[in-house]
């Protein structure tokens, strides 16, 4: 009889993060899911986003007086002829000291839009091109200090990296007082997460917990 060929399903690989404790210790592996990490990524897309989330951090608070917005005497300061000086009618002019600014700035709105599924699409583009540099970190129900976290980081070759920390929620814990204390670790929590800043890092940390929030949130309302 003939054999029949059984045909084996091909996974996708790589749609897992390694999850550590504080002490740095390996301990399982965590599934990732591929509707968030495991997306066609748009490079257009992320350029896009970049320019409007960049955009959209500018104040445009800066302005400056005209000559007409200045205060002080209109009263021609010198008269017209025989000075032998050239002729001006008020000190706001542009050329004297305190007076107005030609072409100077002004408030400006530099404000620019981009729609809901824009930034989630953007968002899973950048966490599937950063896939392979992100790790767990299980939530210890113990008090984490400073040098607790210290002592993670080196023990992961992460010294001196920039960080992405992405915590269930931002809420005053040991964990968010350790970590802010380190400067090349960046707080966010997995509901404010954004592709700048995931794009940007070079290492991204997540707690358990925040995978199960992130999946929640973003998966969830979809349906």
């Amino acid at each position: 009889m003939p054999v029949k060929k059984t045909t084996v399903k091909k996974t996708v690989t790589g749609l897992n993060m390694p999850l550590y404790d504080i002490s740095g210790k390996e301990k399982e592996a965590l599934n990732l899911p591929k509707e968030i990490f495991n997306v066609k990524a748009s490079p257009k897309l992320l350029a896009q986003y970049v320019r409007v989330y960049l955009a959209n951090q500018r104040q445009g608070t800066a302005s400056a007086k005209t000559r007409g917005e200045v205060s002080g005497s209109t009263k021609k300061i010198y008269r017209q002829k025989g000075t032998g000086r050239a002729r001006h009618g008020s000190s706001k002019a542009p050329i004297f000291v305190g007076g107005g600014v030609v072409g100077g700035p002004k408030p400006t709105d530099h404000s620019l839009k981009m729609n809901k599924k824009q930034k989630q699409k953007a968002l899973f583009s950048a966490l599937t091109m950063k896939r392979k540099d992100i790790i767990g970190l299980a939530e210890s129900r113990t008090g984490i200090k400073t040098k607790n976290m210290t002592s993670f980081l080196k023990n992961l070759k992460l010294e001196g990296t920039r960080i992405l920390l992405v915590m269930p929620k931002m809420e005053k814990n040991s964990l968010l007082l350790a970590a802010r204390n380190i400067s090349n670790i960046q707080l966010t929590d997995a509901v404010s997460i954004n592709a700048y800043d995931t794009i940007r890092t070079n290492k991204i940390i997540m707690l358990d917990t925040a995978l199960t929030v992130l999946e929640k949130h973003f998966l969830m309302h979809e349906n």
